[in-house]
This record gives C-alpha cells, structure tokens and sequence, in this order.
C-alpha cells in the first residue's frame, strides 16, 4: 500500500530534489564499486548497485547522498555515453548473444542484437565483433548493443591485427582506385635517367621513395637525393587524395602493412624499382668534409632511373667485410664507400652541433602463420646509418627551403623541455652540477649542450629522469626549431607514398619550382595530422603487447631470466624493459618490499629506498623472470631473479 501512496513517492522526489548534484566522469575498479571523478582531486564513492547502470568512462550527473557520514554519488542522468562504435568479445549465456566491451574496466557481458544483415548463429564465444551501443541502462532501463560486424573469429590467427586495426579505426586493406594511371604532371623535368642513382632498403620493402647518387668534390661531396612523385598522378583535392589525407600515414604492423596509397601506385608506379624511369623530385645538397651542409639545396622535377636496389645487411656486410657479397660494379662499390664516408662526416657534424642519441636496437617478430616463433634485436648498422644521414640532411635544407622561400610548411617541431617545469627541472639539474646555466635550457644551443653532457653520464638515470620535463613533438605550419634533433627547423619530404605530410611539402616545393603561390595551410591539418600518428603508435604498441604476451607466456612461472632496465618507479612497482626483446612488464611493489627489505617508492625521484640507502632507481639493469601473463589485458607481471646491492645515493 504504501509502495503506491502518491504522497509518499512526492515526497521522496522532493527530498531527492533538495539534494545536492554533481557532474563527472564514472571509474570502475576491479571490483564492484566505482568512483565519480569529479577533478583531479574530488571523486566521489558509487556503491555497486549504482555501478550496474553506468559503465566505465559514463559522463553523467549524480545526486550526492550521505550515509553513514559518507558521500555516495546516485547516478541520475547520461551526459555523454562512454561507449559508442566499439570493439568486443561474444559471449553466450543460455544460447543468447552478449557481448564483452574490449576495455580492462569494462567486464561485464552485455546484452546484445544482430544487426539485420548478419545471422545470429555465425557467431561463437570469443569471436571479436564490432557493436554500438543502442540502449543505456541510466536512459533506457537496461543495456543493450546492436552488433554490426564479425571482425575476427575465435581462432583466427590474423586475430591481433584485425582486433587493433578495428580498435583504433583503422583502414584494414589498401585503397581501391582505378588501376589505368595518367600523368598528370605538365612541367618540365630534367633528364637524370643516366645518373648512377641506387636504394637501400629492408629486403621486404616494395614502396621505396627515395634513391641515393653521390659524387665526391674537393671540398666534399655533392649528395643528389631523389625522391618518389605520387603527386604526378595524384590531383590535390580528389578523391583519392582525400583518402591519403584521411589515412595520413601507411599503417606498419610486424608482418604486414596497409598502405596509405592503392598498392599499385605505392609499390609499383612510383615506387623506385631499378631500372625503372620513375618521375621524382630531387635534391642536390652540398656538404663539406666536415659534414656541414653548405648554402641551399637546389631541388628540381626530372626522371630517374634506379641502377641498384640494395638491403641494409648485404651494404653493411661488404662495408664491414663481413661476406663475399659485391655490389655488381665498381661504380656502385665506389658509390656505397663515398654515402658511408658523407654520412661519418655528418654524424660526426651533427654529433658536435646537434643532436645524436645512442643506438638502440629494433625489435622484430618472426612470424609464422599469425604465431610469433622469436623476436630478433636488431642494431643499426652502418647501412641504416648511411641512408639515415641523407634523409636527414634532405629534410634539414627541405625546411631551410620552405622556410625561406614560403615561411610555411609542414614542419617537424619540438621545443624542448615544458616550460611550465622550467623551475623544478633547474633546481634538479643544479643538484647535478650541469653544465648550462637556466637561461640557456630554453635556447636551442642549451639544449643540444644538455643533452651531449648527459650522454657522458655513467648511468642513464637523470636522462630517463629528465624525460618528466620534456614538451612533445608537434607539427607546426611556422618554421620552428626541432630541439629534439638539435636543428633550427625540420621538414620531411622523403617519404610521399608512406606520409601524407610529406606529399603536402613536395606540392609546396614542386609549386615554388612552377613560380606559383600556394594556398597558405589550414591548422587542422596538423592536428589531423598529429591525431592519425597518435593513432598509428598506438596501434603500434597494441599489436606489439599483443604479441609479446602470446610468446612470453611459455616463459611466465619458469626460471628463465632476462636482462631488464628500470624505466618507471612509483608507489605501486616498477616499469621495467626487458633488453633481450623490448616487451615491458611490471614489478609490484609487494613484490619487492618485504618485512626483511622493506622499500619506499619515491616518484619524484625516480628511486626505490631501503633507509637512507638507495636499492633501485631509473636506468638500473636487472635480472628478471616473467612471473605471469594477464591474456585479456596483455600486461606482463615480472619479479626480481637476483637483488643487488644496495648503493649509496643520498635523498635529492
């Protein structure tokens, strides 16, 4: 009777009414109950009963209760729904269709429709779906999501790839466009087709966009650096350029790619096959025997015609003398021996006027049918050395070229260290006696100082420190200076059929050439721009956790030990690298700390106390085991094999 007492429900609206509300944003834990995050330093508790209308990530309203002298957030109204197209896992229950949302904080199954044209039984447990959520529980009474289509089986060894492609809305096949090519380039290009130009390249590479011809001089060597022309055949502001536009970048996965361009074009008609009349645009650098790039680079339309496709081990192997492999003649011998001396002369320039980080190795996975069978490190040898040091040069005059011809391009920018940390990080850095002096740490001569101090460092402890201080990359439409690389500006321009930035600065180049005046460039471009190569690094990284986790879980509870190097410290554990392979796992806290070594985590200072005597800090290597392997979240749990020493290091 008094469920349905009118009175009494007025009543309880107007009590509800007088409570307070407040807006934010849902966080799930690993158990029932959640949190209304309301800043950075208010959230509020979400009972579990409350948690079943809300999903991780909600935006929603809430009313604040108090019970037991306790704020507790009822959810009330969905400002913005966590979920919209999204990736998932089937689930059966009783023969009927759920779905699992592809998110660590989002585990429970939800219930789930077909989309018209897809049959309900195709789908089994643990195929990889996309769906859309069509009903909200704090909306609709209950959840409910409509899927739309089967990404993936079960079983399907391609799995990986298809799941992080679909997660992060990416193309999964090249474009399709007309196969019948016309030139539709009209301006006049120099006849470059007898020029001993060659490439070098990974053995597997098809899109190869740029070749190599050097001669030596007297003061040095002239450095003609060619590069693929898909503008030729691609009209600003078609349809397939839109495409390239929207795609931004070819997308690298291990074991496969997706091109930006259709495949015909990127590895055929403009790739630089040998002895293949290719239209490309040029570069002419001049560099001094002190690797110095000496006044402007002279760029020009012509026609090419690779003579040589090289791979990185066959150069490296016959620079170091470590086959019997030759180049097919004394031409071309002579043309890798003078790239190999340009490109000492330049690292050695760069090395005393800008920037030249340490070697690390690249880590590839070896493949077989969708299986990781090892995972090789692979240094850069003096072949990916030499090939590195033109395409630099070339992108170092390329930003000279716009910046002085146009004052705009695409440029490759950073800014150094944050400057909103500019404080903090002098007061580290006097603790360490450096070298520059505040003022200079914003200039871009203090930063190149800085960082050739620290690579004279013992450890890599305060570099991987300093990193908390750092600005991100950027790309601006102003030429800016890049401190990252210690040059004054940067422009790629090598690279047209993988990045689409780099096709947008050859039709810049290609319209000073023509004596034309370019439309000035849009700032959504950039942000477009920077967006999709977030997008692509985190795919990147994805498939590589994906992949690590199915290889590493042969070695997880065994004795097996790696090589690993401190990379995160805070109160929870460690993030560590493991050398051998490039995976990262993670060293809890309860782990490390007993009632025999009891430690303290200090973030701030990248270390791990035992008293006053400092056990682990960042850039320390250690041996580790793989003590066991989250499948669904892919993350790596590791432990100590051997515990060092403890070391002297008094508290910063």
């Amino acid at each position: 009777m008094l469920q349905n007492n009118p009175l009494l429900a007025q009543l309880k609206q107007q009590l509800r009414e007088s409570l307070p509300t407040k807006e934010g944003v849902v966080r799930a834990t690993a158990k029932s109950f959640g949190f209304l995050e309301i800043s950075d330093k208010e959230s509020i508790f979400i009972a579990p009963p409350q948690m079943k209308k809300v999903l991780h990530g909600d935006k929603i309203s809430a009313v604040i209760n108090t019970i037991d002298d306790k704020s507790q957030a009822e959810p009330q109204t969905l400002l913005e729904a966590a979920l919209k197209q999204f990736v998932g896992r089937v689930k059966r229950h009783k023969n009927k269709l759920q779905v699992v949302p592809d998110h660590p904080q989002m585990r429970d199954a939800l219930k789930a429709v077909m989309a018209d044209e897809l049959v309900d039984k195709a789908l089994q447990d643990g195929d990889w779906v996309l769906a859309s959520l069509s009903q909200h529980a704090l909306r609709d009474e209950q959840f409910l999501v409509t899927v739309t289509e089967l990404i993936a089986k079960a079983d399907d060894p391609e799995a990986p790839w298809w799941v992080v492609l679909a997660r992060h809305k990416l193309a999964k096949a090249a474009p399709v466009a007309d196969s019948s090519w016309t030139l539709l380039d009209t301006q006049t290009r120099g006849d470059l087709t007898q020029l001993p130009f060659f490439t070098i390249d990974s053995e597997s590479t098809q899109d190869m966009d740029d070749a190599i011809s050097i001669s030596s001089t007297a003061t040095g060597w002239q450095l003609l650096v060619a590069v693929a022309d898909p503008d030729a055949y691609i009209a600003a502001g078609s349809e397939l350029d839109n495409l390239a536009k929207a795609r931004a970048f070819t997308t690298y996965l291990p074991g496969r790619n997706v091109p930006m361009l259709p495949r015909d074009l990127a590895d055929e008609l403009c790739s630089l096959h040998p002895e293949q009349r290719r239209p490309a645009l040029c570069a002419q650098l001049t560099i001094g025997t002190d690797g110095s790039l000496q006044g402007e680079a002279e760029f020009s339309l012509a026609w090419i015609c690779s003579k040589a496709r090289f791979s990185y081990n066959q150069v490296s192997d016959f620079l170091e003398q470590k086959s019997d492999w030759q180049p097919p003649s004394e031409l071309m011998a002579k043309q890798l021996t003078e790239l190999a001396a340009m490109a000492k002369a330049r690292q050695n320039w760069r090395q005393q006027h800008a920037i030249v980080f340490q070697d690390k190795p690249d880590y590839r996975f070896e493949l077989d049918n969708g299986k990781v069978v090892a995972i090789h490190a692979e240094y850069r040898r003096i072949a990916n050395q030499m090939v590195e040091e033109a395409m630099i040069a070339a992108n170092l005059a390329c930003g000279q070229y716009l910046a002085n011809q146009l004052g705009f391009g695409l440029f490759n920018t950073h800014s150094g260290f944050d400057v909103s940390k500019l404080n903090a990080l002098n007061e580290l850095l006097a603790k360490f006696t450096s070298p520059v002096v505040p003022e200079q740490l914003s200039t871009l001569q203090g930063y190149c100082q800085l960082r050739r101090w620290l690579q004279q460092q013992p450890t890599a402890y305060l570099e991987i420190r300093l990193r908390r201080f750092q600005s991100y990359a950027a790309i601006s439409i102003k030429p800016e200076a890049h401190f990252g690389m210690g040059l004054p500006q940067y422009a790629t321009w090598t690279s047209p059929i993988r990045k689409y930035g780099d096709l947008v600065n050859q039709r810049l180049i290609k319209a000073v050439l023509a004596q034309q005046t370019p439309e000035p460039l849009a700032e959504s471009l950039t942000q477009h721009l920077a967006e999709q190569r977030k997008t692509q690094r985190k795919a990147e990284r994805d498939i590589a956790d994906w992949l690590y986790g199915h290889y590493l879980v042969q070695f997880a509870g065994s004795e097996q030990t790696f090589s690993g190097e401190i990379m995160d410290i805070n109160r929870a554990g460690m993030r560590v690298r493991l050398l051998e392979n490039g995976a990262t796992g993670f060293i809890p806290m309860s782990v490390i700390s007993s009632e025999s070594l009891p430690l303290t985590a200090n973030w701030e200072e990248g270390r791990c106390y035992q008293a006053e005597t400092s056990v682990y800090e960042l850039g320390q290597q250690l041996q580790v085991q793989i003590d066991s392997i989250d499948p669904e979240n892919q993350s790596i749990s590791l432990k100590i094999a051997s515990i060092p020493s403890p070391s002297e290091h008094t508290p910063l």
